[in-house]
C-alpha cells in the first residue's frame, strides 16, 4: 500500500490531508516529548546535520515545511538569515511552536504560517533553502508537493528532506520493524490522548519509499543533483537536490 493511501482515521470521511492536520493538532501539546523518547534523542542530532547542510548556501530567505512545533525552524536561526517561514497544516502544532519560538526571542526572525503544503502562498523563486524534516510522508499528493516545493524555490537554491528509511541491513532491519510495529504503537498508546496517531506514524514510515525510489520522484518533480544519505543505520534518510 502506497504511503499516499495510509491515512491515520481508518473510518473517516475526511480526505488525507484533512486527517493528518486533526491528528496532529490532537497529539501537538505532548508531541515533542514523545518525540524525543521514541527516537531516544536521536532526531536532534539528525536535524543538526540539516542545517549543517543548508548553511553551506548561507540562505537568506528559509522555508520549513512541515515545520510542526518548529524544531528545525529554531535550530536554523543560527544560520543568521534574514527570514524564516515555517509552514504547517496543523494550528495546534504551530501553536506550540510560536510559544517556543517567543522563549528564544527569536519572534522577529521566524515567522509561522498556517498553510497547505501543496498550494503555497508564496511567489516563484522565493527561497534560498526549504527544509522538510519528517513531513513528506504526510503529503496527500506526493508529486504535487515535490512540484509545489520546485516552484517556490530559487534555480540556485538547495532542498533539504529528512525524513524516515528502512534499514535494509541485519540485524536492524528486524529490530527496526519490531521497534516501529510493536513498540512505538504502544509507547504512543500510553502517552498520547489520540490512540491512533502513532500507529499511523510507523505504518506510513514502513511504507514511504526511500533511497533511489524517493530520488527518482525528486528528479520527476522537477529536481537534480539528488543525493541519499542514509543515518543511524538507515532509520532515516538526509536528501539533498537542487532545481
Amino acid at each position: 500500500m502506497s504511503a499516499e493511501k495510509i491515512n491515520p482515521y481508518k473510518d473517516s470521511e475526511l480526505g488525507k490531508k484533512e486527517q493528518v492536520a486533526q491528528m496532529f493538532d490532537n497529539i501537538s501539546e505532548n508531541y515533542d516529548g514523545l518525540n524525543r523518547v521514541i527516537s531516544l534523542g536521536i532526531d536532534v542530532k539528525w536535524r543538526k546535520k540539516v542545517v549543517e547542510i543548508v548553511g553551506k548556501n548561507n540562505p537568506k530567505q528559509i522555508l520549513d515545511i512541515a515545520t510542526g512545533t518548529g524544531d528545525l525552524a529554531i535550530m536554523m536561526a543560527s544560520l543568521q538569515p534574514d527570514r524564516i517561514v515555517g509552514l504547517d497544516i496543523s494550528a495546534g502544532m504551530l501553536e506550540v511552536g510560536k510559544q517556543k519560538i517567543e522563549k528564544a526571542n527569536l519572534a522577529s526572525k521566524i515567522e509561522m504560517v498556517v498553510g497547505d503544503s501543496e498550494e503555497m502562498p508564496f511567489e516563484n523563486n522565493t527561497f534560498d533553502a526549504i527544509t522538510v524534516s519528517f513531513g513528506v510522508r504526510n503529503f496527500a499528493h506526493l508529486n504535487k508537493g515535490i512540484t509545489e516545493i520546485a516552484r517556490v524555490l530559487k534555480p540556485t537554491g538547495v532542498l533539504v528532506i529528512l525524513e524516515t528509511s528502512n534499514p535494509t541491513k541485519f540485524p536492524f532491519k528486524q529490530g527496526y520493524k519490531f521497534y516501529t510495529n510493536f513498540i512505538l504503537p504502544i509507547i504512543g498508546k500510553l502517552f498520547s490522548k489520540d490512540k491512533v496517531a502513532y500507529s499511523y506514524l510507523s505504518e506510513s514510515a514502513n511504507s514511504f519509499p526511500f533511497g533511489e525510489a524517493f530520488n527518482n520522484i525528486l528528479q520527476k518533480n522537477g529536481f537534480t543533483h539528488t543525493k541519499d544519505t542514509p543515518v543511524t543505520f538507515g532509520v532515516a534518510t538526509i536528501y539533498t537536490a537542487s532545481k
